[in-house]
């Protein structure tokens, strides 16, 4: 009976499903034909049902991925520390180069063509690729005959180099073959192609399609001519990452690269199998895992790229109802020589966030926050003692690089763009005429800010693919009288959380636009609490300073990676205020003067230099007072809207420090960082089910990101006297007053 039951629960629902599928289809086929109307749209009985599986035939609006001849330049090396790197021109637009799905492999990648070719054209294709051998026969002859290996073991042994050279001491063989253990790998052609073809294989089950951007690939492919090692840097996202960078590269002839895998593999044939791929495994019996469970960061990161984790990933991809794209994207190589021998990016001499920020939050002055924040605890004195504080600053530096790269390096997705509209704009729910539109809003606002985008085609196949794949995390239902789909995102932990996930992307590209927006919110507010009334005044002049101020403070919170690391925060504040212009939410106010601002002869003793015997003294400054310029909110109808949907980008970090902040009390403190860590996440899921179900502001990366702000703030004070690294309150934010002005600094700019 039961059997039965399900069986007829199941026909219903995909009944209903088809229903809503087809009527989602006319309705979107309404809008495209007339996306300009703006009354509700009627369905026709008479024209037939359009089901997603049906081409439509009709010229419907397309969605373009870039806006003039060529798509948009992203992932380029940094102009100030490797300005000759940048000059080489890697990365460049070629016009018939495009975009690539690795998985699509037919007969015209073979060079031939046939019946049978066409049955086995993976295999001939796989076998057709070249593969560079490495050989590990010499590697141990070449170590040995090293000179900086000798000068090293002199170093280390002794001052005498006679006994340097004498390698068969037991001390100094056992040492160097516990390095070379770690190095006995190589790559076996003929396992390597058997391994790639099985590859594509499964990727071609698990996701729609594997996209490559084929100006990447020419750009990694002359890189590769300069002839100097390259050095590969992956951001994590998933557990398959090094499989399809090392397939990518195995596909377009490119030297595959030995990866390192930081954890141990305790099978024997497992281990075999890999080091013959070029995978550099750890030593049987080394202290490095031990090691390395020491520290609370990279102990989660080698835990969690183990080869089960990752066969149950693609288990979980291989049973999903939706598959979904992949798009791997290069960064421009930049000589790392280069950017070490400039020194022009330079992280050391910045302040505490506690010196920043904590005389404008407690005592409203704002001399100090025009300073550079210190980012000294990306690599701690903990770590690596032994590095010289010069090669500290230029780690610490590349990592801001890395980071920063990886993350404008990432094109936008159809389904971010859906993601955020619908967790920041249209929360309740939205019909999917309205939506539409948005979304040909939002993209063209994307495009114009010179981002890549990885979709295209027309508007009902984009927002369906979307609708489509995240369609595990959202509502749908029709709307009476004319049955038009509304959707709404659902209200449980994990769909608001992915949703989430997908809008950062989208906040990064507009992280000018979403701090000028809490920083105009910010100083409105102060207006509401001076004037004594409850609505907003969008009729208040803002004055260029406070603006950049507000901005300011608001940059000195955010996480590295959303400003480039050579810009320093003051010139990011004056960006983020001008883009508010560009943006049409401010207006620059016009001045009235009597005299015409040309009129230079009317205005005495303005032009008047004078003369000095110092050439470092600028006379330009003499010259006349720099103008500051006052700012109003446009009037037009969408520019209240604009403002909000900007402020709530950001909302989703500050709600979690406000959050975090109000909850530590809670805390038994003294307390471990881990047990900080676990207890404030369990706190902050409860505060986000009594508030609205805002899941979104409760994720672990949120719960670290306000803990390393409240050590930075000195709210929370670190012990690393002990075995573990012990958190404890600061005395003077125990107090409730000084808490309060820290909970209202969050709060300012939120909009409520």
């Amino acid at each position: 009976m039961s059997q039965s039951y399900t069986r007829k629960s199941h026909f219903n629902c995909s009944r209903i499903s088809l229903m809503v599928e087809n009527l989602f289809g006319r309705i979107m086929n309404q809008v495209c034909e007339n996306p300009s109307s703006q009354r509700d749209v009627t369905l026709q009985p008479k024209r037939p049902a359009l089901s997603w599986g049906v081409k439509i035939k009709r010229k419907l609006k397309s969605v373009a991925p870039f806006l003039g001849r060529f798509r948009p330049l992203v992932g380029q090396c940094c102009h100030q520390c490797t300005p000759e790197s940048l000059g080489l021109k890697l990365l460049c637009n070629t016009p018939p180069l495009g975009f690539q799905n690795l998985t699509c492999v037919n007969e015209t990648h073979t060079g031939y063509r046939g019946w049978l070719v066409r049955r086995v054209c993976c295999l001939l294709f796989v076998w057709g690729r070249e593969v560079h051998p490495g050989p590990a026969g010499d590697r141990r002859h070449r170590v040995h005959s090293s000179e900086r290996v000798k000068k090293a073991l002199v170093t280390a042994c002794s001052s005498d180099e006679t006994k340097a050279m004498e390698l068969e001491m037991p001390e100094v063989r056992g040492h160097l073959d516990t390095i070379l253990a770690v190095t006995q790998t190589f790559i076996s052609p003929s396992l390597l192609r058997l391994v790639n073809w099985l590859l594509l294989k499964i990727f071609d089950l698990m996701f729609c399609n594997v996209q490559i951007n084929l100006n990447q690939v020419a750009a990694l492919r002359r890189s590769t001519q300069l002839k100097a090692p390259l050095v590969y840097v992956c951001v994590r996202q998933s557990s398959i990452d090094h499989a399809l960078i090392c397939l990518t590269l195995f596909c377009h002839n490119l030297r595959v690269p030995y990866t390192i895998f930081p954890a141990h593999v305790r099978q024997t044939w497992l281990r075999s199998i890999l080091q013959r791929l070029g995978v550099v495994l750890l030593p049987e019996g080394s202290g490095s895992e031990r090691d390395a469970e020491m520290d609370s960061l990279y102990s989660p990161v080698m835990t969690s790229a183990s080869v089960m984790s990752a066969l149950g990933f693609a288990l979980s991809l291989l049973k999903g109802d939706h598959r979904g794209s992949v798009r791997i994207h290069f960064a421009q190589a930049f000589s790392l020589k280069e950017m070490c021998e400039s020194g022009k990016c330079r992280v050391d001499g910045g302040r505490p966030l506690q010196d920043l920020l904590m005389t404008a939050i407690v005592h409203n002055r704002m001399d100090s926050i025009f300073s550079q924040k210190d980012v000294s605890w990306l690599l701690p004195d903990a770590v690596m003692p032994e590095l010289p504080p010069a090669h500290r600053q230029q780690t610490i530096a590349l990592t801001l690089h890395l980071i920063y790269s990886s993350t404008t390096n990432m094109a936008v997705m159809s389904t971010s763009l859906v993601s955020c509209l619908l967790l920041h704009k249209h929360r309740k729910g939205v019909r999917v005429s309205m939506l539409c539109r948005d979304i040909c809003w939002l993209l063209e606002e994307v495009l114009f800010r010179n981002t890549d985008v990885g979709f295209g085609g027309s508007l009902v196949g984009l927002v369906h693919h979307a609708v489509s794949l995240l369609r595990p995390y959202l509502l749908l239902a029709a709307a009476p009288p004319t049955g038009e789909p509304i959707i709404a995102p659902r209200s449980d932990p994990d769909s608001l959380l992915i949703l989430s996930k997908q809008c950062d992307v989208i906040t990064r590209v507009f992280i000018h636009e979403a701090v000028g927006a809490c920083a105009v919110s910010a100083m409105l507010s102060e207006v509401v609490g001076c004037g004594g009334g409850e609505d907003l005044e969008f009729d208040a002049v803002l004055g260029q300073n406070e603006l950049t101020e507000k901005s300011l403070q608001l940059t000195h919170l955010l996480s590295p990676g959303y400003i480039p690391p050579c810009q320093n925060a003051h010139s990011f504040a004056l960006d983020v205020v001008d883009s508010m212009v560009r943006c049409g939410v401010l207006v620059m106010e016009e001045v009235q003067t009597d005299a015409p601002v040309c009129d230079f002869m009317k205005r005495h003793g303005v032009l008047s230099w004078t003369v000095s015997d110092n050439p470092d003294e600028s006379s330009d400054s003499d010259c006349e007072e720099p103008d500051i310029h006052t700012y109003k909110l446009s009037q037009p109808s969408q520019c209240p809207k604009l403002l909000f949907f900007l402020c709530s980008l950001l909302s989703v970090q500050l709600r979690a420090l406000c959050w975090a902040l109000e909850s530590l009390h809670y805390l038994p403190l003294p307390i471990t960082e881990k047990d900080c860590l676990s207890q404030l996440h369990t706190h902050l899921k409860n505060r986000a089910q009594l508030d609205g179900a805002r899941y979104e502001s409760s994720s672990i990366d949120l719960v670290k990101m306000a803990l390393r702000t409240f050590i930075d703030l000195g709210v929370l004070i670190e012990d690393r006297q002990r075995e573990d690294v012990y958190l404890d309150a600061n005395p003077l934010f125990s107090q409730g007053a000084y808490k309060e002005k820290l909970v209202l600094f969050f709060k300012q700019f939120m909009f409520n």
